[in-house]
């Protein structure tokens, strides 16, 4: 039960796609100094109400000055330094091959709007990408401040009136993958949630040519 979390459509952990990849393994690594910590932390608590092994004066300062706090701060700093580089590594920069679509955040559902082979595609509810190509998304307000997300595929993005912020995703694999406001954004929050349809090539050229249809 403990592990349920791990798996399910709104699992950060169960990913497919390179960015929610790069969400999860900082997570990891998150948990990893997290732990370390705590068993620092025990161990010392351990040692202050142990009288056998209570350190004279100058053991304790060894004790509160290195292992109380050069040690937390490295791993704190360590930390800190990988969730940096792998943040900057996750900004969405132009690359060739890219797909763009609008997001659109209502109270309470999603629209999206994307360039087809003919024209213009509008969809309500559903968002279709294609398998292994990188897409920015647009992600914008018509009323309150939302919050784009999608836990298999990416982070989260904020939907701000006025503002457009973008966000970069990628499926690794076909399949729906099930999305939803991350900001509490009125009365029917809970049920504004939207799907993300990741195609193949045969079928990504059909969604381009039928609008979803």
């Amino acid at each position: 039960m403990i592990v349920g979390g791990c798996g399910g459509p709104l699992s950060t952990l169960d990913t497919a796609g390179p960015a929610s990849s790069d969400v999860a393994t900082l997570w990891w690594v998150m948990l990893s100094g997290a732990a370390m910590l705590t068993l620092l932390v025990l161990t010392l608590l351990l040692l202050a109400f142990s009288p056998r092994n209570r350190p004279s004066k100058n053991g304790g300062r060894l004790w509160i000055c290195w292992l109380g706090v050069a040690m937390p701060s490295a791993v704190l700093t360590a930390l800190l330094g990988y969730a940096l580089i792998l943040g900057e590594g996750s900004i969405a920069q132009p690359v060739l091959g890219r797909v763009t679509v609008e997001a659109t955040g209502h109270q309470w559902y999603w629209t999206f709007r994307q360039p087809g082979s003919n024209s213009v595609i509008a969809t309500r509810g559903v968002l279709h990408i294609p398998v292994g190509q990188p897409v920015d998304v647009r992600v914008g307000s018509a009323d309150v401040i939302h919050s784009f997300w999608v836990p298999r595929l990416g982070g989260k993005m904020d939907a701000i009136p006025g503002q457009i912020n973008i966000l970069r995703i990628q499926a690794d694999r076909s399949g729906v993958f099930e999305g939803q406001c991350a900001e509490f954004c009125g009365l029917n929050h809970a049920t504004n949630r939207f799907r993300v349809v990741a195609h193949d090539e045969r079928d990504w050229a059909r969604f381009q040519q039928e609008g979803g249809r």
